[in-house]
């Protein structure tokens, strides 16, 4: 049985050392490694080790009674979150380290939510439980405020099938309920049914010891074995899917594409056909690894349940289903977490720009989060992130890695932009021996909704080879609003009409139309900016109850009635990014390090003070010619442009 399991955990829970110790427990590495000592088998880059804090997700494998464990340790520090969700993708079993002397930290309630998200079951272990003040009903009644009362603590492998565990899957499953109260139930019946609950996380099982003295571990291993079950077809045919998790490039620079398969068999020099927009390629696999730390293992094929690392696949994403035939590659947005401050790159030497992008499209291949922008008006380069500790991360990364010296300036708000109401933009573009001309229809749609599309043009007036391609163009690039250049979110664009010339119509023309039809559907649309926002849950002595409403009412946050309990508070709520992202440390500060605040990205909203973002941004639409509204048509034999306001009566869909 293959198995891949996750290590989450907040900061300094210790989940490299547990992983570390399960490699070793296991056999599957020779001296076991410690993170304060920089010799753990995991976090093998040098930046991980100089910072003593696993930065980028990497895999082990071990075997244990006769089943394969594919092991991913993923950061724990929020700033990289981003990346500790792209591997949740490739997991079957979640294992979530809590601190036995901090108990339910800040990012333990945002991991726990997120693994909720993917529907992940999940183990908990509680770590360092040799320390004098443990308390392990203090703990336990911890998880249970904060995350879920479905725990069943599990002090050895017999206790799977004692009076308590029978009691506690009785309350949560019927059909055993009717078993339990006949007594007609077998010790097999009853690991069969805990199983179940912990696939449908109706079940929560938690162990504890001390990762760093290895206590605790085999038994924790022991209940893993028995309690998790995967079931993979390994097909002997060609039908093979996969998902494609993370991005890498090795020393040499070679791309990794990172697989979990998830059926069939993947073999050497297997061929894929990738489609992507209008490029279609095809892509053969080079080589295939199966990687433990920093070192690897090649084969020759693997097959449904492994994690593997290829080489020769270059258009696949994170997030991308690879599958035997044709795969159609999209730009994949729906992860939950998202980068929702940006920050402007300065050049610290003598690297051309050029260069410097090339470098930072690398990165960004591996982590989809950090979208790179260059801005040709300014000169300006982008950089998406999510926090500052990312930043500082990414000045180590581009001087190891590249020998480029960079500096950040301060992070600022991603704003987005959208509509009000329904409006209908038109796009016309005929230079001599050109001819495109778009009919778009723009709705506004729920939040978080992004973009969408739909064809409603008949192939009488549009064939359908045009159509598809109009459909490219509009997902191939960010569109920006017309109030700060932000990128339009929200809404639905319908293409309800156009025209084409059977001799001068060439690709690059409904490129050009589909562009300038959006564009000036948003000059005729009243438009209205949004900003990102956290949901938060704040955890405090009581005493500080006073102060925490007023600084959610003072940051344009709203919340939940706070919850008290022994002298604590509970406090749930929502608010804007630009005003709650530098309050953890406040927070930390005033209450002496006895709160915390748990932040997760929550989606956009209407934006509060609108008025004086869009002052403070100064963004001149009439300036920015790349996203422009103007129409360009010919008459004998010479073009000229129309603005949007005066387009409408050139248009041939309408006269």
């Amino acid at each position: 049985m293959k198995k891949t399991i996750g290590i989450f955990a907040h900061v300094d829970a210790g989940k490299t050392t547990f992983t570390e110790q399960l490699l070793y427990n296991t056999g599957s590495i020779r001296n076991l490694g410690r993170v304060d000592h920089k010799t753990s088998s995991m976090d093998t880059n040098e930046i991980e080790q100089k910072r003593g804090i696993t930065i980028f997700s990497d895999q082990g494998i071990f075997e244990f009674n006769n089943d394969t464990y594919y092991i991913i340790d993923t950061p724990g520090h929020m700033d990289f979150s981003a990346e500790t969700e792209r591997s949740m993708s490739a997991l079957d079993y979640a294992i979530l380290i809590i601190s036995g002397s901090s108990g339910v930290q800040a990012h333990t309630t945002t991991l726990f939510n997120l693994l909720n998200s993917y529907n992940i079951p999940t183990f908990f272990f509680i770590n360092k439980t040799d320390i004098e003040s443990f308390n392990l009903q203090v703990i336990i009644n911890d998880i249970k405020n904060k995350l879920t009362g479905d725990i069943l603590f599990l002090n050895s492998a017999e206790d799977i099938i004692n009076q308590q565990t029978a009691e506690f899957a009785a309350d949560r499953d019927d059909v055993f309920l009717e078993s339990y109260l006949q007594e007609g139930y077998s010790a097999k019946d009853l690991s069969e049914v805990v199983i179940r609950l912990i696939k449908n996380r109706l079940c929560f099982p938690l162990m504890k010891g001390s990762a760093l003295k290895g206590i605790g571990l085999d038994n924790f291993l022991e209940i893993f074995s028995m309690l998790s079950k995967t079931e993979y077809q390994e097909k002997e045919d060609n039908c093979f899917s996969g998902k494609v998790y993370k991005i890498r490039h090795d020393e040499k620079g070679i791309r990794l594409t990172f697989i979990k398969a998830l059926s069939g068999r993947l073999c050497i020099k297997d061929e894929f056909i990738f489609k992507k927009g209008d490029l279609t390629s095809s892509e053969k696999v080079n080589e295939i690894r199966v990687y433990k730390g920093k070192k690897y293992e090649t084969k020759n094929d693997i097959s449904a349940g492994d994690v593997v690392a290829v080489v020769g696949l270059k258009s696949p994403v994170c997030g991308t289903m690879i599958k035997s035939g044709e795969t159609t590659v999209e730009e994949v947005n729906n992860f939950h977490l998202t980068a929702a401050l940006k920050s402007r790159v300065n050049i610290l030497d003598n690297t051309d720009v050029t260069i410097l992008m090339e470098k930072l499209r690398m990165l960004e291949a591996e982590d989809p989060a950090l979208s790179v922008t260059y801005r040709e008006e300014t000169e300006d380069i982008l950089i998406s992130v999510m926090g500052k500790i990312q930043l500082e991360i990414l000045e180590d990364v581009m001087k190891s890695r590249f020998g480029i010296s960079v500096g950040f300036e301060k992070p600022q708000v991603e704003y987005r932009e959208t509509i009000l109401s329904e409006v209908t933009g038109y796009g016309h573009f005929e230079p001599l021996r050109h001819y495109a001309e778009v009919q778009l229809k723009l709705m506004p749609t729920a939040r978080g909704s992004g973009i969408t599309y739909e064809s409603r043009c008949h192939v009488d007036n549009l064939i359908l080879n045009y159509q598809n391609t109009i459909e490219n163009h509009v997902f191939e690039r960010v569109h920006k609003g017309v109030l700060t250049g932000s990128p339009i979110t929200d809404m639905k664009i319908i293409l309800t009409d156009g025209r084409y010339h059977i001799k001068h119509t060439e690709g690059g023309d409904f490129r050009e139309a589909t562009y300038r039809a959006i564009r000036q559907g948003l000059e005729k649309a009243e438009s209205i900016l949004l900003e990102p926002f956290y949901s938060f849950e704040i955890y405090a002595e009581e005493t500080y109850v006073g102060k925490i409403m007023s600084d959610i009412q003072k940051l344009r946050g709203t919340c939940e009635p706070p919850v008290i309990n022994c002298g604590n508070v509970y406090i749930k709520g929502r608010g804007p990014v630009e005003s709650f992202m530098d309050y953890t440390t406040e927070l930390i500060s005033f209450t002496r390090g006895m709160g915390s605040i748990s932040l997760m990205y929550d989606g956009y909203d209407l934006c509060g003070n609108s008025a004086d973002v869009i002052n403070k941004t100064g963004y001149d639409k009439e300036r920015d010619t790349e996203n422009t509204s103007t129409s360009v048509f010919c008459a004998k034999g010479t073009s000229f442009t129309v603005p949007w306001y005066e387009a409408e009566k050139y248009m041939h869909t309408i006269n």
